[in-house]
Parts: structure tokens; C-alpha cells; sequence
């Protein structure tokens, strides 16, 4: 290891940078977190939106039938200096020096997911391509930088993602409840966390993912069990019993819906208001939950390849033709996403949560909340600002905690959600100055 690194995965405590643009591409999340063994603590957040010209060429990227090479060449640069920038921003105006942060952990931009792959060579080579060019990053703000988590994950075997599993593990493992954390961004993705109690002896029979050869030493299983318990490091979380997966689609119908039926005048349902005004249409939301995604058992991911634009328009087609009014198209369409979480949870899940912990931009849709409690009854919902981090932060600082665990060589993929073959070390590092 360089000693550049070394130094920064020896310091007892790193102040990191989390950058999370979602599936909806609406603006870059920014968190700043100090991380100091399993403990985490948010300094900084906000969430700088994108102008809506740049914005709409992202969209465009996103679509194979109107992305250009050029463009995705070009945005790929454009988008770092849009991340750098947005971490200059948030210590301007927390008053967080920025020489302080040690380490940056960015997620970029997916405008393309193909989990399931296509042939080569005899063999199904699954792919994926997140741009927002870290080593503008670390130029534009000197401070190393840890990006495009999905690939290594997808070069075991596995799907890229979910990402968040093992974050989710580190910040909200209960020794005695059993936990849901239930993220609705554009897709919607579950993190089954049973009792961390229950499971001492499955834990000692999976593979410590912290690497040999860690700044120079090789570590055992058994100092890796030991450091975690007087909590000198981030909890090493791909264990077994650990499961997750993408249900479905989360914002991304609703406000596509909401797109097409206000002719782009409202990007969203604030609050859930305009589905609260509607009907569910039951029929049409049968034969959209015959979708054969909803059935694939996990591992599993999905995303605008599958329930993108196109999706909406054929939605918006298929209502008009049943004369729906545009409040009952909104409210099948949130409907649709509290319907494939719950219908993930009892087909999926190996016991029912005692308690759903909501991040991400659908728990600020009252109607889709409201929803998900009538088709899970006597699941405790909450939220993630009950735990001190915004249900808007939560993913950035996820990925600051992923950075972390990069920085440490601690492997941060959770096989069982994701279906790699083995615990990897996800990321490339682009050094600071």
C-alpha cells in the first residue's frame, strides 16, 4: 500500500464526504460525516439541484435511443466538476473546512445498469456505467476520492447492487428487533436487518471480509472479531443472514406520471397530495404487478431500463384508454410501488419486519406512506431522521461510510443481496494532493 494511503486508513478517525445523485437525477445529495470506528456522525447535508437544462440532458443520456457517445463523454466531465463543486458548497456554507475532509466517497451518476448482461466469449458479462469523473473530483477539491462502487461487485458475480446493505448494517442493526431500512428513491430497494443478537454463532462461520495485508499486516479473523467489539473499526457486515434487493420501482412512475399529465409543469406529487385526490384503479394495477420482475426472486436489481420513461408513456397510455382522471393515473401508479414493497416483503423476506425504517423521497409522499402501512399492518413505520440522519441523507452519507470501509480494506459488498461469489473491496481510489 502507498504510504499516502496507509497514513489515511491508519487515522483513528476520517472525515468523509458522501456524494449520491439517484435515479431521478434531480441534484447531487452531499453529506459530510465523521466516521470513528462503527461510530458516525453527521456534520453536513444538502442537496444542490441541477439546473434543468442539465438535468434534461442527463435524462437523455439515460435512453439509449437518444444517448450519443459524445454527450456521454462530455457529462461525464461536466458532472465531476458538478460533484467537487457541490462539496465546496456544503463546507462554504456549514463552515466545515474543507481542508479537513480526508476522503470522498461518490456514487455518480447511472445512466446505464444491465445486471443481467449479454454474451461474450461464451459467458454472460453483466454490466454498468456511473458517470461523474472522479479525478475531476479530486483535482477540484484536492481530497482523494473513492467512485464507481458497482463494477467490482459485478466482476464477482454479482448484480452492483444493491450498495447500501452494508452502511444500512453499520448504522441501524438493533440487537433485539428485527429492521427493515426500506429506501424509495427512483427505484425502490429493502435491507433485511434481523436481530444482530441472534446470529453469533452464523457470524463466526463467515469469511472475515477485511482483507490481508491491511497497511502492511495480516489481519485474522479473530482480531477482526475482537477490534469490533471494543469498536475500533466500522462493523464488518456481510454476514449471512444479512439480505437485500431492489422491490420495484419507487418515485420513479409517479413522477413520470406526474410529468406526462402536467406536460412537464410538475416533476413530482408533493406530499402525495395529488394521489390522495384519485382512485386506485385495481385492474390496471394487477396486470402491471404481472410484471415478471416483481416475481425474480433476489438477488435482484432494476431500474430505467426497465420502468423508465417508456414504462410511463405505456402507463399513461393504457389509463387514458380506461378513462381514468389524471388523480386516479397518480394514485395507481403509488400504488404500484407501496403494492410491490409489501408483496417483496411477504415474498421475500424471511420473517416480517418489526419496524420499516423509510429514507429516500418517497417518505415525504404521505399518500404512498399511509399506503404501505394499510398493506403492512403491524410493521412500526419510521424514519431515518428518528436516528439523526435525514431520510434525503441517507444515501449520501452511505456512501461516505463505503468510502470509509474502501479506505480501510474492509470489504463492503454483501454477497447474499447482491449474488457476488465472494466479499470484494468495492471502488477505485483517485488520489488527493
Amino acid at each position: 500500500m502507498n504510504n499516502w494511503m496507509a497514513k489515511l486508513a491508519a487515522k483513528d478517525k476520517l472525515r468523509v464526504a458522501g456524494l449520491m445523485s439517484g435515479t431521478s437525477a434531480d441534484g447531487v445529495g452531499t453529506a459530510i460525516v465523521d466516521v470513528r470506528g462503527g461510530k458516525v456522525r453527521v456534520l453536513a447535508f444538502d442537496t444542490f439541484p441541477y439546473p434543468a437544462a442539465l438535468r434534461k440532458e442527463i435524462l437523455r443520456l439515460c435512453r439509449p435511443e437518444t444517448a450519443r457517445l459524445e454527450q456521454i463523454c462530455h457529462y461525464n466531465h461536466v458532472l465531476g466538476e458538478v460533484f467537487g463543486e457541490a462539496v465546496l458548497k456544503l463546507c462554504e456554507q456549514s463552515g466545515v473546512p474543507l481542508r479537513s475532509i480526508d476522503l470522498i466517497g461518490s456514487h455518480g451518476q447511472t445512466i446505464y445498469h444491465n445486471p443481467r448482461g449479454g454474451r461474450y466469449g461464451g459467458r454472460v458479462i453483466g454490466s454498468t456505467l456511473q458517470i461523474g469523473e472522479p479525478a475531476r473530483i479530486a483535482q477540484r477539491t484536492g481530497i482523494t476520492t473513492v467512485a464507481d462502487f458497482r463494477p467490482r461487485d459485478m466482476a464477482a458475480g454479482g448484480e452492483g447492487a444493491p450498495l447500501v446493505p452494508y452502511a444500512d448494517s453499520v448504522l441501524f442493526r438493533d440487537a433485539r428487533l428485527c429492521r427493515a431500512v426500506q429506501n424509495i428513491g427512483g427505484i425502490a430497494n429493502v435491507t433485511f436487518l434481523p436481530p444482530s443478537g441472534s446470529d453469533a454463532s452464523a457470524e463466526d462461520r463467515v469469511p472475515c471480509p477485511r482483507l490481508r495485508g491491511h497497511v502492511g499486516t495480516s489481519r485474522t479473523r479473530k482480531t477482526c472479531l475482537r477490534e469490533r467489539r471494543h469498536g475500533t473499526q466500522l462493523e464488518c457486515a456481510t454476514r449471512s443472514d444479512v439480505l437485500a434487493f431492489d422491490t420495484g420501482p419507487g418515485n420513479m412512475i409517479i413522477d413520470g406520471v406526474m410529468r406526462l399529465i402536467t406536460k412537464g409543469q410538475r416533476q413530482y406529487d408533493r406530499g402525495g397530495t395529488r394521489a390522495a385526490q384519485g382512485e386506485v384503479h385495481e385492474g390496471l394495477l394487477r396486470e402491471m404487478l404481472r410484471h415478471p420482475f416483481f416475481r425474480r426472486r433476489p438477488p435482484k436489481s432494476t431500474g430505467r431500463e426497465q420502468f423508465g420513461q417508456q414504462y410511463c408513456e405505456w402507463l399513461y397510455s393504457r389509463s387514458r384508454r380506461e378513462g381514468l382522471l389524471p388523480e386516479d393515473m397518480v394514485a395507481t401508479a403509488t400504488a404500484l410501488t407501496a403494492s410491490t414493497i409489501a408483496l417483496a416483503y411477504r415474498r421475500f423476506l424471511p420473517r416480517r419486519p418489526d419496524e420499516m425504517i423509510l429514507c429516500g423521497g418517497g417518505a415525504h409522499n404521505a399518500t404512498l406512506v399511509r399506503m404501505l402501512q394499510q398493506q403492512l399492518a403491524g410493521v412500526r413505520i419510521r424514519s431515518t431522521d428518528e436516528f439523526g440522519i435525514s431520510v434525503d441523507a441517507k444515501e449520501a452519507v452511505s456512501f461516505a461510510i463505503l468510502a470509509y470501509a474502501t479506505i480501510q480494506g474492509i470489504a463492503n459488498n454483501i454477497p447474499r443481496a447482491t449474488g457476488a461469489d465472494e466479499p470484494v473491496v468495492l471502488g477505485k481510489i483517485v488520489p488527493g494532493r
